[in-house]
């Protein structure tokens, strides 16, 4: 018992994968398989990290 709703959820994501159109990106594809860096992903908004260091230790090496 208890299975029948995370299958019906299993069957939901799988029925929406599969009849879903994608909008995919082949350029970006080949650019992550060939391990080619794009510069605009790597970079993190200095505010976003002055609100999260709080909750990091310091290093201590």
């Amino acid at each position: 018992m208890g299975r029948g709703r995370a299958k019906a959820k299993q069957t939901k994501v799988a029925r929406d994968l599969k009849y879903r159109t994608h909008e995919t990106d082949f350029g970006a594809l080949a650019n992550e398989l060939h391990g080619e860096e794009n510069n605009d992903t790597d970079q993190v908004d200095p505010e976003v990290l002055d609100k999260w260091s709080d909750y990091v230790e310091p290093r201590r090496d």
